[in-house]
């Protein structure tokens, strides 16, 4: 029987032309039809990963459209101020030197108005005291003669530069200027070293400065008034997003165990995870909250910081969530009928918390107190009460021994490990409750400072109109 190699190598193509003749194909082989497949293959593969690339992309502005925004406008403010280059009187005013809006444009340019601001108010300062600073500091060090010119130099910039290093390590000034003082070490170290003469430096100090505020009044004025992307807004839909997710997983996980029903959506089950990953991004928006104006309903002393406790609350009770998710997910599971014992209160007391947290999304969400969230918090211990009261009726299953050693019997022993588990759930969601009640403080000493600035705002905004009204 011939071998499949064999048979292949046997076969052959015919075709027939017009004048009854019959050729043979014969297929190409060697080193060309090797190097054609390889191509070929690349070559399709190659197609085949541009093509997911570009899906991936199209997906991920079409998902979130401010991405696309976001890099129309970098383009149109890089665009504006090229044209420096091409207008005579300002390319004549700053020479050379054009570059630097044009760098400037790329390093501060963010995504939102408090990165932005934060980042080009830094620049600017951190360039001008630098500046000024390098400046006194080359003119002292030539007047000192060539001996000690270099040692005054380095010397400044020793100082310098580790007290503004040292400065980065406080957490004030760490979160509000830690770019500017970034700006500040590697500017004065530039100019400060630099070979140019006294005057001469004047004149580069003058075209860096006026480059670097071209540059970021042009960022500030792009960002702000093409479909600006606010911090504080961002922060603040985060806030009400990351309740409503842990609203989800409350419920979702109680209802999974006592139901034992694998229905429920697992991405809403697994919300909690987002609110224990938040805290850097909250704390970055909060801090650049600070460095926007007025907009919307958020005045310029909107309690931002307020927001990171809230966060912090939110996170405490994901930290239980997740333990609860534990218990879904243990191997050691408590009897059916210690379950559907303290199935009916724990149920209550899981949906109560939910309502609660939805009311609190909601109370964020329009930044006013909930005519309703007292009563839900009454509902909440009402419903805990009766757990309380459930927990305390499983003593009779321990079956305790009558001995004079007073020790547990072997079928108490056997009932006590099957209580543990469900016990450490009640437990968990008792804990839950108490936090929850911690995060309604927290959510309504937001809404109650928030009032008073508004109040605040409202009474010196008040003079300024009845006076413009008198005049008239």
């Amino acid at each position: 029987m011939a071998s499949g190699k064999e048979l292949c190598e046997g076969v052959e193509w015919r075709i027939r032309v017009v004048d009854g003749s019959s050729e043979v194909l014969v297929p190409p082989t060697g080193l060309a039809r090797k190097v054609w497949l390889r191509t070929k293959g690349l070559i399709s593969g190659l197609g085949m990963k541009v093509r997911m690339f570009l899906k991936q992309a199209w997906d991920m502005g079409a998902n979130d459209p401010r991405k696309v925004i976001h890099c129309i406008k970098v383009g149109l403010a890089l665009t504006i101020v090229s044209l420096v280059y091409f207008m005579r009187p300002l390319y004549d005013g700053v020479g050379g030197n054009a570059m630097w809006a044009i760098m400037t444009v790329v390093v501060v340019f963010e995504p939102t108005v408090g990165a932005t601001l934060y980042k080009c108010l830094n620049r600017v300062c951190a360039t001008c005291l630098a500046g000024f600073l390098a400046v006194g500091v080359h003119w002292i060090a030539s007047q000192s003669g060539d001996r000690f010119e270099p040692f005054v130099v380095g010397a400044s910039i020793f100082i310098l530069a580790s007290i503004a290093t040292f400065s980065r390590f406080i957490p004030s000034v760490k979160s509000m200027f830690d770019y500017g003082a970034m700006i500040f070490i590697l500017t004065f170290s530039i100019v400060a070293i630099s070979g140019y003469r006294v005057d001469k430096l004047f004149d580069l100090a003058h075209q860096r400065i006026s480059t670097i505020i071209i540059g970021t009044s042009l960022c500030i004025l792009v960002i702000m008034l093409v479909c600006p992307i606010w911090s504080g807004q961002e922060l603040h839909s985060l806030t009400v997003r990351n309740m409503d997710k842990l609203s989800d997983s409350l419920d979702g996980c109680v209802r999974q165990y006592f139901t034992n029903s694998n229905g429920e959506d697992d991405q809403k089950l697994q919300g909690y995870k987002c609110v224990l990953s938040s805290k850097a991004s909250e704390e970055s928006m909060a801090n650049f909250a600070r460095w926007e104006p007025s907009h919307g309903r958020f005045n310029f002393r909107h309690p931002w910081k307020q927001y990171l406790k809230i966060g912090a609350s939110m996170r405490s009770c994901a930290y239980c969530i997740e333990a609860l998710n534990s218990c879904i997910n243990s191997e050691n599971q408590a009897a059916e009928s210690i379950k559907k014992h303290l199935s009916t209160s724990c149920l209550k007391v899981s949906s109560s918390s939910s309502s609660a947290i939805k009311e609190l999304a909601e109370s964020v969400k329009k930044m006013n107190k909930s005519p309703t969230i007292d009563l839900l918090v009454e509902e909440m211990n009402s419903a805990l009460e009766e757990l309380h009261n459930d927990l305390k009726s499983l003593s009779h299953l321990l079956n305790p021994s009558t001995t004079a050693e007073n020790q547990i019997s072997a079928t108490g022993l056997v009932h006590f490990m099957e209580i543990i588990p469900v016990v450490t759930l009640a437990s968990i969601l008792i804990e839950i409750s108490v936090r929850i009640e911690a995060l309604v403080g927290s959510v309504e000493e937001l809404v109650k400072e928030s009032e008073m600035k508004d109040k605040i705002v409202a009474k010196e905004e008040k003079p300024e109109g009845t006076m413009k009204a008198l005049q008239r």
